[in-house]
C-alpha cells in the first residue's frame, strides 16, 4: 500500500514530537556531507572531552577534569577530581596568581551552581542508539510574521529531517549551512544559519569503530538577514517576505506545520534557550 505525502508528514510530526521530548531515533543514512565524512573511531578520527561538577547536600563541589587520551568508549569514564575540589578554597583569600586552569575552573562552578538553582533547560542524557560517523539531525524552522512555522524536509526515499555529516575543515554545526547551501544557494548568504541547541544526544560506542560516532538532534532556525549592501558596498535594509526561501534543490521541500501544539512548541524553542546550547568556536 502507497504511503501518502500527507501520511509521510504525520510520522516527521511524530518524530519532530519525540525529539522535542528529548528522545532519539535510529539514524538509517547520511543525506549531506558523507563523502567528505570519515567514521567516527576513538582516539583516531575523534577525540570527546567530557568535564562537569558535582554538587552534595552542602554545596560543596568537585570539578571532574577530561581523563585526557584514555576515555573510555560508551561504558564508563576515568574521574580525575579537579584542583579546586575544596569548597573553601572559593573563599580564601590567596595572593598567589591563580593559573588559568583555576580560572576556568571559578567560571565553570559559577555557572553549575546557577544552572543547578534554576535549569534552564532540562536533564539530557545521551540515548543508547548508535551511530558510525558524527552527524547532525536538524530540525531546520523558518518562523513567519504571523507565527507560522516551516520545516525543511528531504523527499527521497520518503519525507525525512535532514542528516549532516560533521567534516574535518570545519565545526560540527557547519552542518546545518551544509544542507541551507544545497538547498537554497541562492539565498544562503541572505540568510543567518543559527543552530539554537541540542534535544537530544545519541552514541552506542559499544563496536570500536563502528559504533564510535554521536548524533545531535539538534534545532536550526533559518533567519533572514534584513541588513545587506547594494552595489556599492552601503548597507541597506530589505523587507522579508513572511515566507521561507524558495527551494532550489528538488530533494528539498518546505513543510509547513498544521498541529498547533507542536508549532507552539517549535516558536518556543526558537525563541528561548530552553533546551541544551550547542557551542562553536567558528
Amino acid at each position: 500500500m502507497e504511503v501518502t505525502e500527507e501520511q509521510q508528514w504525520r510520522q516527521v510530526e511524530e518524530q519532530v514530537e519525540r525529539l522535542l521530548s528529548g528522545q532519539g531515533s535510529e539514524v538509517s543514512g547520511c543525506d549531506v556531507g558523507l563523502e567528505q565524512s570519515k567514521p567516527a573511531a576513538l582516539r583516531k578520527t575523534v577525540t570527546y572531552i567530557v568535564c562537569g561538577v558535582i554538587f552534595n547536600e552542602k554545596r560543596h563541589h568537585r570539578r571532574l577534569q577530561p581523563p585526557g587520551p584514555e576515555l573510555v568508549n560508551g561504558s564508563g569514564s576515568d574521574q580525575n577530581p579537579g584542583r579546586l575540589s575544596d569548597p573553601q578554597l572559593l573563599s580564601v583569600a590567596d595572593h598567589s596568581l591563580p593559573s588559568c586552569h583555576d580560572l576556568v575552573s571559578l567560571v565553570s562552578v559559577k555557572i553549575s551552581a546557577g544552572y543547578r538553582q534554576d535549569p534552564w533547560h532540562p536533564v539530557s542524557l545521551p540515548l543508547d542508539l548508535s551511530c558510525r560517523h558524527v552527524v547532525q539531525r536538524l530540525v531546520l524552522v523558518f518562523t513567519g510574521a504571523e507565527q507560522q512555522v516551516w520545516v525543511l524536509l528531504i523527499k527521497a526515499p520518503v519525507l525525512h529531517l535532514p542528516t549532516a555529516a560533521a567534516v574535518k575543515t570545519h565545526a560540527v554545526t557547519w552542518a546545518a549551512n551544509m544542507v541551507v547551501q544545497e538547498a537554497m544557494p541562492s539565498t544562503y548568504y541572505d540568510h543567518n544559519v543559527n543552530t539554537v541547541g541540542v534535544f537530544s544526544l545519541q552514541h552506542n560506542g559499544r563496536q570500536h569503530g563502528k559504533t564510535d560516532g554521536v548524533c545531535f538532534n539538534a534545532l536550526v532556525a533559518l533567519v533572514p538577514d534584513h541588513v545587506q549592501r547594494n552595489e556599492d558596498g552601503e548597507k541597506v535594509e530589505v523587507a522579508g517576505t513572511g515566507r521561507p526561501p524558495p527551494v532550489e534543490n528538488p530533494r528539498y521541500v518546505w513543510h509547513e506545520v498544521q498541529k498547533q501544539t507542536l508549532r507552539e512548541k517549535l516558536l518556543e524553542k526558537t525563541k528561548n534557550m530552553s533546551i541544551l546550547p550547542i557551542h562553536s568556536l567558528y
